[in-house]
């Protein structure tokens, strides 16, 4: 299971809107100069991620919920994500270099095939997203942030 800790905000009717903050690396290795996770996160600007999740449990903004997903079907989704549309330029390129022999034709079935594959693994990816393998769930439920006051040792009791 990958799980995740999120902030809730909103929820309202069995649906909550939570936010995911994203993580700048994981930073526990030591190969940092060479590591692809790191070069992407520098190019790419940070932005947070938003879901929504079913759950009766009334929420409160601010709250934190850790949320899960199978990896298995984590995988699957990836694969589908990637796999399907390098097949269909691979196939696609391949096809057309054999019927018309140009490096031309091989190019341009590369991207046919490649965008029919995309637009396939689109559909599926559709489809799959509604099934309840492929949602998260919450797994843990932190306590609401009105839940907790601070007191010093020295203060009295209010």
């Amino acid at each position: 299971m990958m799980k995740e800790w999120a902030t809730v905000v909103s929820w309202q009717q069995g649906v909550a809107l939570l936010r995911c903050e994203p993580k700048a690396g994981c930073g526990s290795c030591n190969a940092r100069s060479g590591c692809g996770a790191r070069a992407l996160n520098e190019l790419v600007p940070e932005t947070e991620h938003q879901l929504q999740v079913r759950i009766e449990q009334p929420l409160e903004p601010g709250q934190r919920v850790e949320v899960g997903i199978a990896e298995g079907s984590l995988l699957r989704s990836a694969m589908l994500v990637y796999l399907t549309p390098l097949l269909g330029m691979m196939l696609g390129g391949s096809l057309l270099q054999y019927w018309l022999g140009t490096d031309a034709s091989a190019a341009l079935g590369a991207l046919l095939g490649g965008g029919a594959a995309f637009m396939l693994a689109r559909s599926l990816a559709h489809r799959l997203g509604e099934q309840a393998d492929y949602q998260p769930i919450v797994l843990q439920i932190g306590l609401p942030p009105t839940a907790l006051r601070v007191q010093a040792e020295n203060s009295p009791l209010l």
